[in-house]
């Protein structure tokens, strides 16, 4: 891009405003696609809520097979344990788990397989533990943006009021 002197300021050669608005916007949308692009398959935590589980391999002819779920959403203190829970009922090993953090938000990545070889049948019953375990950790995000299960969100900071003359009026 040229630049040339006006009136002792510095503005590029032959463009005005609006087409340079419009380039710099195309700019950072173009930029903007690259990072998404390269942030593809790393554990790195987004801004919104998700779930996504993929199997690797059908479990037929008597192999066993890997299923990949990963989960985004915003962190809370009972979050691993709700994910421990939901993920122990269908007694699958855990053989990787890879957790993030960014800001208030968390990402963890699991990598199960059948504890035995042979587990399933076919590839049909397979789709359906995948499915499962969808709705079973979408079943965890729930219970995280849910305010119920967040007294904090209703009354942040609030700490109670104790009179010392309630404790003395009360132990009589």
């Amino acid at each position: 891009m040229l630049i040339s002197l006006r009136s002792g300021s510095l503005y590029p050669a032959q463009m005005d405003k609006a087409s340079l608005l419009a380039e710099v916007i195309s700019h950072v949308k173009e930029l903007k696609k690259n990072a998404t692009e390269a942030s593809k398959g790393s554990v790195i935590p987004m801004d919104v809520d998700e779930v996504r589980v993929e199997p690797h391999g059908d479990g037929c002819d008597g192999r066993s097979f890997l299923i990949t779920a990963s989960l985004c959403c915003d962190y809370r203190p009972e979050l691993l344990a709700d994910i421990r829970q939901v993920l122990d009922t269908f007694h699958l090993k855990t053989i990787r788990a890879e957790i993030s953090t960014l800001g208030s938000r968390v990402k963890n990545v699991f990598v199960m397989t059948s504890h035995e070889e042979g587990i399933t049948d076919n590839a049909t019953e397979v789709c359906h533990l995948v499915s499962s375990i969808e709705q079973a950790l979408k079943s965890v995000i729930q219970k995280n943006t849910s305010p119920e299960f967040s007294p904090g969100i209703i009354l942040p900071n609030k700490r109670r009021r104790v009179s010392p003359f309630e404790s003395l009026s009360s132990s009589s």
